[in-house]
């Protein structure tokens, strides 16, 4: 398409997200993003960061209806009216939401470093797709290990490779590098996403309006 050839340039767009696994808006909020990128065809390179939104939840996780209580003190009527919102958001962009009674939250820091490993090889835009559907479509235990290792597997990684660096510990550091350095540039909320390591947008802004900031971007030198 001739629109698409206008939008492109010298060089690819970077667009850096720093996200958690466990935030229903960091998977709407790319599923936005994405639909903006392909239609209007700017060339681009995602890079992933680490955000932990709840670094304190024990393995087993919680109870999403008594997690989402607790830290906000949203009522039952809330929760499920911003269940709604959220699974319709996810609709738009198709992705698939399957809200139980027994969906829990879980610690992602195991997560985080899976995808620092995956990142090494090339496919951690494909590992961080993969665990958004394990955790919010298939409703996996995405904080157990061996559950993460076959998440690995299907993409094409190495499943013992992958439980090693898991129960090795192996990127602890290098993800609690990561995070710090994010929370000192002033990352407080998740997703946040910089394109061209410069313009600061939070939250899922819609389709169009990503759109809008990808056409004023792909008209601004680089």
């Amino acid at each position: 398409m001739e629109d698409n050839k206008q939008l492109s340039s010298e060089r690819p767009l970077r667009i850096d997200i720093v996200s958690d696994v466990v935030c229903p808006w960091c998977a709407i909020g790319y599923g936005q993003l994405a639909k903006a990128l392909e239609q209007t065809g700017v060339e681009h390179e995602i890079h992933w960061h680490p955000f932990e939104l709840n670094p304190d939840t024990p393995s087993e996780g919680r109870n999403l209806y008594e997690h989402i209580a607790i830290k906000y003190g949203s009522s039952r009527d809330e929760s499920d009216a911003s269940r709604a919102r959220m699974t319709e958001a996810g609709r738009s962009v198709g992705f698939d939401f399957n809200f139980t009674e027994d969906s829990r939250t879980y610690n992602t820091f195991d997560m985080h470093q899976l995808l620092h490993w995956a990142n090494q090889q090339g496919r951690m835009h494909e590992l961080k797709q993969a665990l958004f559907a394990a955790h919010f479509t298939h409703a996996r235990e995405v904080s157990n290990q061996d559950v993460l290792a076959d998440i690995a597997s299907e993409i094409g990684l190495d499943r013992n490779e992958a439980l090693t660096v898991l129960t090795d510990q192996r990127f602890a550091e290098d993800v609690r590098r990561a995070q710090q350095s994010w929370r000192q540039k002033g990352i407080q909320s998740v997703p946040s996403i910089i394109f061209d390591q410069q313009h600061l947008v939070s939250g899922a802004q819609g389709v169009e309006k990503f759109k809008s900031i990808l056409q004023q971007l792909a008209d601004m030198p680089r």
